[in-house]
């Protein structure tokens, strides 16, 4: 099991577990830097949204940097008790939710809305595309709501007419992509 360090805010110096393997891939620390750079006006008392949390890193680091709740999605049962416990280390147990469940099937159980949303999916899974409009259609989405979408360089941002992609990034071989609900 690996660790990663929390850059900015009341947790940073910290460190969050990341399990070993294959299942998970963390956000490189220059890229997770850059986005929250991006985002600071965003953070404070936002209520952020995890999907596909993997070791939490985002969803951690914006507690730490003033996130009133984050939300947590992670579907592999022995990654999410991983989450639980660094919740618990970290003492923001009550500022958090995990979810153990697909992000598909989670969005039954989301009590929104939420600000930010973040979505790291595996590299090799396709557009979640049907995942963001079930959101949208929940009305888990606050109306301000901005997805921050990461996937591989090598592809071209995401193209939904149900979301317009209003910023995208490129560092190395990481992506991201700002999206906000079509109007």
């Amino acid at each position: 099991m690996g660790t990663l360090i929390l850059t900015g805010g009341t947790l940073r110096s910290r460190r969050v577990s990341a399990p070993s393997g294959r299942a998970v891939r963390p956000t490189p620390a220059r890229v997770k830097e850059a986005l929250f750079s991006i985002l600071a006006p965003r953070i404070p008392d936002a209520r952020v949204l995890d999907l596909f949390a993997g070791s939490g890193a985002l969803g951690f680091e914006a507690l730490s940097r003033g996130a009133a709740h984050v939300t947590f999605v992670e579907s592999h049962r022995p990654t999410a008790l991983v989450l639980e416990r660094t919740a618990r280390d970290l003492a923001v147990v009550d500022r958090s939710r995990i979810i153990v469940a697909l992000a598909e099937r989670a969005i039954a159980r989301l009590a929104g809305p939420f600000d930010v949303i973040f979505a790291d999916p595996p590299y090799a899974q396709p557009f979640p595309a049907d995942v963001f409009a079930a959101l949208q259609a929940r009305g888990v989405l606050a109306a301000h709501a901005l997805i921050v979408y990461e996937h591989s360089a090598a592809l071209a941002a995401p193209a939904d007419p149900r979301f317009e992609v209003v910023r995208t990034e490129r560092y190395g071989a990481v992506a991201l992509a700002f999206l906000r609900a079509a109007a």
